[in-house]
């Protein structure tokens, strides 16, 4: 009976999971439809007047001696001369049998003879050309000696008109160079050495965009612009447009943008306006020619055909152009392979507002269409074993960017569009004194100043409660004149106050923390801890201890807090930093009970903390392990966000990191410990196992940024030095990285801006300590998987660093070698030829963003150092 009022709730709820997945799905195929939109340049009907052609296959390379055969040749041939009567060389010796089968086909041929810095080959190649030119009378009907020479500086001036000479003094054909147009206005004494002036025309080189006005291109006119200089200069010489063209992928040049549409509608408006005004032309080129990437036009060297490699038309010469002919079944992917998640997410979290579950939908939907993107992507280009090799190693890298983006994107939905939280807990009334709980309040310290303990003992002193002991736990402290004030002061403070001196003890806190509960009162039923630096507040077990007549709680914790830090910049940056995890991502973890237990402010019921096993030792993290174990053994964790104490912050930016360092050790160590639990279906829920593997994954992205940067610090080295091996990283890449960090920096600021309350400043200087701890999160990750153990740091709260400007960048040195090799990265790519292509640029900006981590280490210990050690 009970069931029936929520079942029409349950029904709209999955209808409207249903209609929200449908209308992302739909909006997904909208963008890929909008995306394709197709072009429309104007038709082109007839023969194109020539074209330039390599004929190596997708997979040859003249390099590597790999020529293409006569039946190869001969077949490419065939094809072009369905839709042409001339076809343009580069060499003479290479695929010399060229010319015996255009002769065959039919085909007019202006052939072209390699000279370059080759002296020796220089003179092979004319003599090949001389011979060719006798052999073919009627095939070849006209000759260049050498492409662009001038242009690459190969040879001066007077010997490429040796060259020139040599030639029309010993063939009938008629003889030219081919130059691009500015060469021929700077030497224009070249043309009186020519039968005809062969210019090239590449407004794409220029940066120039195929964007139109109401009559052609911007690139077009350039193009135009660029003959009839030529024409005017040179009015008794006919001109021959030896190369011009588009590239259908590739690097962007400025804005200059290659694609299959801008090289469809660049060359249907060159052959019109060619047609139009009687222009010799080759179009440039043929077939693509994977080979040609290396040769210092980066990637987009490959594209330039009209035929992609396996000699298929990229685009039709009539009707509409699509950019991706295959976009609707990539769409349709997508959409289905988001659907499911989507109805799922819908239904499960149908208590989040409409605009959160629209929200994370999209977010789904846009993690399945960039996996859909980065499948199909690679295989749009010409790709070796190498770069097939790269992507199936950074493939996964990519699903896990998006994993640890969804990952985030929730927190961020139920933070800000939960209805109320589910799992909230507050203050209760105290109880009277006879139904008090008794607690046994253990403060185990190392090496702590006295002054520092006997603040936080007045503070336990003043509570407003009736049963409780403090056990004072001191911890391998060497030096009497540190403990025994605090003995002295436990003593004057009465028998509810026990002092141990423990030396020599192991187990670092644990192994103090054990030695605690064996002290206990046998009257306790709870055990609380705090840290030596803590002032309680006197309501704290009063108002909290109640939540212990549940026999299901086992752990109530309170957030970690700090004091006297407001006019000390470090540590108020530090304090708004903390706050940031116990405002948020406590809150996110306590909807499915897994918070972090943290060793203080806490309170465990001794039984359960009896009955699992005690204080581990054999972690550093000894606090959240235990969390962890009661979960497993089926209690409940009650978090209250209510500051019940205020410690102090870490004095100076070594122990702030040797803090983050220690956690990130020690959840290695518990995430190697109890992987059987997060892995197998067991005690703990599927939410419980969520958070604390998700919680580690965003650790492990630090881990990975710096094994990351590593790895971009050697592949830029590489591009700067020796660019003829090391390419430019594929926007494959690089724009979901650049995605993940915009996405990463905006939930981060937007949730905190939403839940802690501080000003833009203070978020903006806790932005800088928390990403400051990067590298010192990815040794601790490091460290945590390859090693068993490390030594327990405790977390200094008085300053230890030098006066000297040189002290304050000692706990950062590896931060600023970071730093200092991405700066000469940054340099030498804005310095290389690299930076002019918008792989470059975005490169940059990743070696950038790469760099703030460090960057941000480097200014902590700045502001630690000149912060001193005032507070309050």
């Amino acid at each position: 009976m009970s069931a029936r009022p929520n079942q029409p709730k349950t029904r709209l709820s999955v209808f409207t999971a249903i209609v929200l997945a449908l209308v992302v799905a739909a909006l997904n195929i909208g963008l890929w439809w909008w995306g394709n939109l197709p072009h429309g340049p104007d038709d082109w009907h007839g023969q194109i007047n020539g074209f330039s052609v390599s004929l190596f296959q997708r997979y040859q390379n003249p390099f590597n001696q790999d020529f293409p055969s006569d039946d190869q040749i001969d077949g490419d041939l065939k094809l072009l001369r369905r839709y042409t009567g001339r076809i343009r060389t580069y060499s003479t010796l290479i695929n010399p049998q060229v010319y015996r089968l255009a002769q065959k086909e039919g085909l007019k041929v202006m052939a072209g003879t390699q000279i370059d810095t080759r002296i020796d080959n220089n003179e092979k190649e004319m003599q090949a050309l001389v011979a060719l030119a006798h052999r073919y009378p009627d095939t070849i009907e006209r000759v260049l000696v050498g492409n662009e020479v001038l242009f690459r500086n190969d040879l001066p001036l007077d010997k490429v008109i040796t060259y020139l000479d040599r030639a029309r003094a010993h063939i009938r054909q008629p003889v030219s160079i081919a130059e691009p147009d500015y060469i021929w206005l700077k030497y224009p004494e070249l043309a009186d050495h020519v039968d005809f002036i062969t210019i090239h025309l590449f407004p794409f080189w220029n940066g120039l965009p195929v964007s139109s006005d109401e009559r052609k291109s911007v690139a077009l006119q350039a193009a135009e612009g660029a003959y009839q200089s030529i024409r005017q200069r040179f009015p008794t010489k006919h001109i021959v447009v030896g190369e011009v063209g588009w590239p259908s992928n590739g690097d962007r040049r400025e804005r200059a943008y290659p694609s299959i549409s801008n090289e469809a509608i660049f060359d249907r408006e060159w052959l019109i306006w060619a047609k139009q005004n009687n222009v010799d032309y080759y179009l440039f080129e043929a077939f693509d020619q994977p080979w040609k990437e290396g040769l210092g036009e980066g990637r987009t060297g490959a594209y330039w055909g009209i035929f992609n490699a396996d000699r298929q038309l990229k685009f039709p010469f009539t009707g509409p152009v699509t950019e991706d002919t295959g976009w609707p079944w990539k769409a349709i992917a997508a959409s289905l392979l988001a659907l499911i998640p989507m109805v799922w997410f819908g239904i499960r979290f149908g208590r989040f507002r409409l605009t959160g579950r629209l929200f994370f939908d999209v977010l789904i939907q846009l993690a399945c269409g960039l996996i859909v993107w980065s499948v199909t992507l690679p295989f749009n280009f010409y790709l070796d074993w190498v770069d097939w090799s790269m992507l199936v190693l950074l493939f996964p890298a990519q699903v896990a960017i998006l994993a640890i983006l969804l990952i985030n994107g929730f927190e961020f939905t139920e933070v800000l569009w939960r209805r109320d939280w589910m799992r909230h807990a507050g203050m209760l009334p105290p109880d009277p004194v006879e139904k008090q709980p008794f607690v046994s309040i253990h403060l185990a310290c190392y090496n702590e100043p006295p002054e520092m303990v006997i603040i936080t003992l007045d503070s336990l002193a003043a509570l407003d409660y009736q049963n409780f002991e403090v056990l004072v736990i001191d911890n391998n402290t060497k030096d009497p004149a540190t403990w025994k004030p605090v003995q002295a002061y436990c003593e004057q403070l009465g028998k509810r106050f026990r002092f141990f001196h423990l030396e020599p003890w192991p187990g670092f806190k644990a192994g103090a923390l054990n030695f605690g509960l064996k002290e206990t009162d046998p009257r306790a039923d709870v055990v609380a801890v705090i840290d030596a630096d803590y002032e309680v507040r006197a309501d704290w077990l009063a108002t909290l201890t109640g939540y212990f007549h549940d026999p299901k709680v086992a752990v109530v914790q309170c957030p970690q807090a700090h004091r006297d830090f407001e006019h000390n910049r470090f540590r108020r940056m530090t304090a708004w930093e903390y706050d940031g995890f116990f405002r948020i991502g406590m809150h996110h973890r306590n909807e499915r009970n897994a918070i972090i237990q943290h060793g203080t402010m806490t309170m465990v019921r001794r039984s359960a903390l009896e009955g699992t096993g005690g204080w581990s030792e054999w972690t550093i993290c000894e606090d959240a392990e235990l969390g962890l174990r009661l979960m497993h053994a089926g209690y409940e964790l009650v978090y209250v966000d209510e500051l019940m104490g205020k410690g102090l912050t870490p004095a100076d930016f070594k122990a702030y990191k040797s803090q983050r360092y220690r956690w990130a050790f020690g959840a290695m160590q518990i995430l190697k410990g109890r992987w059987s639990w997060m892995v197998k279906k067991g005690p703990l829920s599927s939410g419980q196992r969520f958070h604390f593997l998700t919680g580690w994954f965003s650790w492990f992205a630090d881990a990975l940024h710096l094994i990351f940067t590593l790895m971009a610090i050697f592949w830029t080295a590489g591009m700067v030095g020796l660019p003829q091996i090391f390419s430019l990283p594929m926007q494959l890449f690089l724009i979901p990285v650049i995605g993940f960090f915009f996405a990463k920096a905006i939930f981060g600021f937007v949730l905190y801006r939403a839940r802690v309350p501080c000003g833009w400043y203070d978020t903006l200087m806790a932005s800088v300590a928390s990403m400051g701890l990067s590298h010192a999160i990815a040794r601790g990750i490091l460290h945590g998987l390859t090693r068993e153990k490390t030594s327990f740091v405790v977390t200094a709260k008085s300053r230890r660093m030098g006066e000297s400007n040189f002290a304050a960048f000692a706990p950062v040195r590896e931060e600023m070698l970071m730093f200092l090799a991405l700066v000469l990265c940054i340099v030498g790519m804005a310095m290389s030829t690299a930076s002019h292509y918008t792989e470059g640029q975005l490169w940059i900006f990743i070696l950038s963003a790469q760099a703030i981590p460090y960057i941000s280490a480097l200014a902590g210990a700045w502001i630690a150092h000149k912060s001193g050690d005032k507070a309050g």
